[in-house]
Parts: structure tokens; sequence; C-alpha cells
């Protein structure tokens, strides 16, 4: 197959199937967010937790290091026979993917805080609320979205295994286009994909930048 006729397939289908290609992109989108807010709620208390307590840290990391091992296709058909198919077993797992980054990266930013800027918010009168808002999460801030990204990023290039287990999103592409020797859609769902990356990574990117800006402005001693 030449690369004319490829890209002749891949410009016919979104003539064609422009309505199915973006409900495959909604579809991954919303499971890549829902994944991602589940996994902040879990993450981001029970960081900030560890950092505060050793004991609680060493048993965070040792069972976010536990999590990277296993794989996240493995754990999608392990599920299966407890809780069936489709979105449900699909977040399950990409949770499961998405926790280490974003807990490992939330305690090494509380205990990257100094305690000079502590000492500093407690010599003006801040009260443990106040220190918490004003200097630990600013200055955790940065090392907090890089966590972040690097979850989504996993996310998104992970979210294409659920249509193993019927959750749809754009892996319903690549998927199709293997079983049917067709790689205008394998193209097309992995390209999409990488976009879909590529954005987040660049947004997360040039946020961290910002806020790093604004805490060289405004933590500088």
């Amino acid at each position: 197959m030449g690369s004319g006729s490829l890209l002749g397939q891949i410009i016919q289908y979104f003539q064609t199937n422009s309505g199915q290609y973006w409900q495959y992109v909604g579809q991954h989108i919303v499971l890549t967010v829902a994944t991602l807010v589940i996994s902040m709620i879990i993450a981001l208390p029970l960081g900030y937790i560890s950092s505060r307590i050793k004991p609680v840290a060493q048993f965070c990391v040792m069972f976010a290091q536990l999590l990277r091992i296993i794989p996240s296709l493995a754990l999608l058909f392990l599920l299966i026979p407890f809780i069936g198919t489709g979105v449900v077993p699909a977040l399950i797992a990409l949770i499961v993917l998405a926790l280490p980054p974003l807990l490992i990266n939330t305690i090494l930013g509380f205990n990257e805080v100094s305690p000079l800027y502590k000492e500093v918010g407690i010599a003006l009168g801040m009260d443990q609320r106040q220190l918490r808002r004003q200097i630990e999460i600013p200055l955790a801030l940065p090392y907090i979205l890089n966590g972040i990204k690097l979850a989504l990023v996993e996310i998104i290039a992970s979210a294409t295994l659920a249509t193993y287990i019927g959750a749809g999103g754009l892996g319903t592409l690549i998927f199709t286009g293997l079983g049917l020797y067709d790689m205008s859609y394998v193209v097309i769902g992995a390209v999409s994909v990488a976009i879909l990356s590529l954005l987040a990574m660049i947004s997360f990117d040039f946020l961290i930048r910002k806020v790093q800006k604004h805490d060289r402005t405004n933590y500088s001693i």
C-alpha cells in the first residue's frame, strides 16, 4: 500500500465518518478526565499527609512502586470476572496507572518546601491552615503539576486499551484497523492519541513555567 493511497483512505474516512471520529475523541477525553480527577482526589490529600508523616510516606512510595509493575492490560483482564466490561474496569485500571506519578510528585513537592519559608510564615503569625494555603501549596505546586502532567500523558496513551473491554475511545480505531488490516484506521487513532498527549505536555509545561516564575517572584528571600 503506497503512501498516496493511505492518505486517500484517511481523507475518505474523515469525509464519511467525521461524526464517529469525534465521538471516539470525546469518549477518550471523558475517560481521561474522569480518571485524572478521581486519581487526584485520592493522591493529592494522601501525598500531603505522607509529607507530614514519614511511615505513611514510606508506605505510599512502596505502594506506588508496586502499582508501577502491574501492567494495565493484565489488570483489565483480571477485573473482568468481578465487575464485567465497560467504563468502570477501565477507570480502575487507569487510576492504578495514574496514582504513582501523582503520589510521588506530591510527596516530593511538599518535602521540597524549605523550612525557612515556614519559619518566616510562623514569625508573621500564620497558623497551620494559612501556612498550607499561602506557602506550602504554592511552592509544592510545580512538582504537583509535573505529577499531573506525567499521569495525564500515561492515561491518554493507556486509555487506548479500554477498547478491549468496551469502554470506547480512540483505541477503537487502532484495534479496528489491526483487525481489518487497514492501516488508515491505525494511523488515525495513533496520531490522534499522540496529538492529545503532546497538547497535554505542552499545556502543563507552560503552566509549570508560569507557576515557577510566580514562585521566584513572590518567594525570593
